[in-house]
């Protein structure tokens, strides 16, 4: 009989290796799904390797370097209060909720269950009198925990996720202040060239003014005809015109940064502010070596990755066994009376394990999902790299060529000046004609206009180059730099 009962045994034992072999090999396979969008390098885009020089790093608050106390007033109410910037809050809060539900999901869970149900027993069904038949209460009282091992991952790499959610959150949130704080800026500029092109316009008026009652002169003199004097009067229309468009644009500008700033669209009618050189900061003149690390907007495109990749690291954990140990106690009686004896105990612990063998694709079809927010986010980061440098470089080569530009510039109004000062001396002594004094006129104001033109451009291109090199904000440290082989676990 011993030898039959081994061999029983062994059969016994065997039908279990090939059970569960056959179990293994029909379970859901994630093989073949993997993203397919590579990352694109920094060295493809001209950015210099790591290792070489960098440039100086942007402060936060930048603006302070003007030393202007009320761009900085109006910087600090829109830091405050902006709606933008409550968004981008409100969705970071929203992300660290998030991330504490995943957390959570991991620990022991427990539960108290408590119920009294007053029953009438059949006395033609399971239950023999006198329990048939009568009408008892039954009562429980039961405390339950349960506890999942997370044997492959499964519950860290949503958690992952959700952190990788969280620092795009506050990456998103930087780069709102990083976009409201050059808007505010370049608001300001804008503000400034619009009333030094009305100070222009002032004194093209009063220049204005003044040859007419030259020319009147001439005219009661008899040195000039009537054709110049309403040539003359024609001309402080025009000047005026100017002045009325400039001050329609300089309203719309008004509210605007009163929008930006968050105040009533009136608040800022008494503010003035100036184009003063002093303004101009010291920027890098070639592509900073860490401008990926900078941008905002890159740094939350780069953890919109590791969330997306940490997603997909769930969804393949999802193809392996679930294990779980739950443990029960407490008490249950058939009435009230009986609940807290101790015949009235009940307890349990047991293990349960879930292995997916056959789900129609649903695995499969989830995890190809997950891998496509991979390629998404990949893709999405790679376009933000390719703006940022295309950016940068951008204003850089503006702010080269705005310095050239400036230096024509003092030449071209330095000539006009002289002729138009030479025109002026010629009309006086009746040598020229009042056309010729008039077009010296309109050439020494289109230079004195070029001018301030030009300032503000240099200051806009320094605010673009500042919001391009990432405004100075402060991240949180980002993953680890990317490459095409970074997500090599991942497939």
């Amino acid at each position: 009989m011993k030898p039959q009962q081994s061999n029983s045994s062994t059969g016994w034992r065997g039908s279990l290796s090939a059970m569960a072999v056959l179990v293994l090999t029909a379970c859901a396979s994630s093989a073949g799904i993997a993203p397919a969008t590579p990352v694109v390098a920094p060295g493809e885009l001209g950015l210099p390797e790591s290792g070489a020089a960098t440039e100086a790093m942007v402060q936060a608050d930048w603006w302070v370097a003007w030393g202007d106390a009320e761009l900085a007033r109006l910087m600090a109410l829109a830091l405050q209060s902006h709606p933008n910037l409550q968004v981008a809050q409100a969705r970071l809060s929203r992300a660290g909720a998030a991330v504490a539900g995943e957390r959570a999901g991991e620990g022991l869970k427990l539960g108290l269950n408590a119920d009294a149900t007053r029953q009438h027993f059949s006395a033609n069904s399971i239950y023999p009198a006198p329990l048939g038949g009568s009408t008892r209460t039954l009562a429980n009282a039961q405390l339950a925990g349960s506890w999942e091992f997370d044997f492959f991952g499964r519950h860290r790499a949503a958690i992952d996720a959700a952190v990788g959610v969280q620092r795009a959150a506050q990456a998103d949130l930087a780069a709102a202040r990083n976009v409201l704080t050059s808007q505010i800026a370049q608001s300001y500029v804008q503000l400034g060239r619009l009333l030094a092109q009305r100070s222009l316009a002032e004194r093209a008026l009063a220049q204005r003014e003044h040859m007419l009652g030259l020319i009147r002169q001439r005219v009661s003199a008899g040195l000039d005809t009537l054709v110049e004097l309403r040539q003359g009067e024609g001309a402080l229309p025009e000047a005026r015109l100017q002045i009325e468009q400039i001050d329609e644009q300089t309203t719309h500008v008004r509210h605007a940064l009163a929008a930006l700033a968050g105040t009533a669209p009136d608040a800022l009618a008494g503010l003035s502010p100036s184009l003063p050189d002093a303004r101009r900061m010291a920027l890098p003149t070639v592509l900073p070596v860490d401008l990926l690390g900078r941008r905002p907007d890159i740094a939350a495109a780069r953890w919109r990755i590791e969330a997306a990749t940490q997603g997909m690291q769930a969804a393949k954990a999802q193809f392996y066994p679930n294990v779980n140990l739950t443990v029960f106690a407490g008490l249950a009686s058939i009435g009230l009376g009986h609940l807290v004896e101790a015949g009235s105990r009940q307890y349990g612990v047991g293990p349960a394990i879930h292995l997916p063998i056959f789900d129609a694709g649903s695995l499969r079809a989830n995890l190809t999902a997950r891998a496509a927010d991979v390629d998404v986010a990949i893709a999405a980061y790679n376009g933000a790299v390719v703006e940022a440098v295309r950016d940068t470089a951008d204003q850089i080569t503006s702010l080269q060529s705005l310095e050239r530009q400036g230096a024509e510039q003092v030449r071209a109004q330095a000539a006009a000046e002289a002729s138009y000062d030479i025109a002026q001396q010629r009309y006086r002594a009746g040598l020229s004609g009042y056309l010729t004094l008039l077009s010296a006129e309109s050439a020494v104001l289109a230079q004195r206009r070029q001018a301030v033109e030009v300032q503000s451009r240099v200051l806009l291109s320094q605010v673009a180059l500042i919001r391009a090199m990432g405004g100075g904000v402060q991240l949180n440290p980002s993953p680890v730099p990317l490459s095409p082989a970074t997500h090599a676990a991942a497939r």
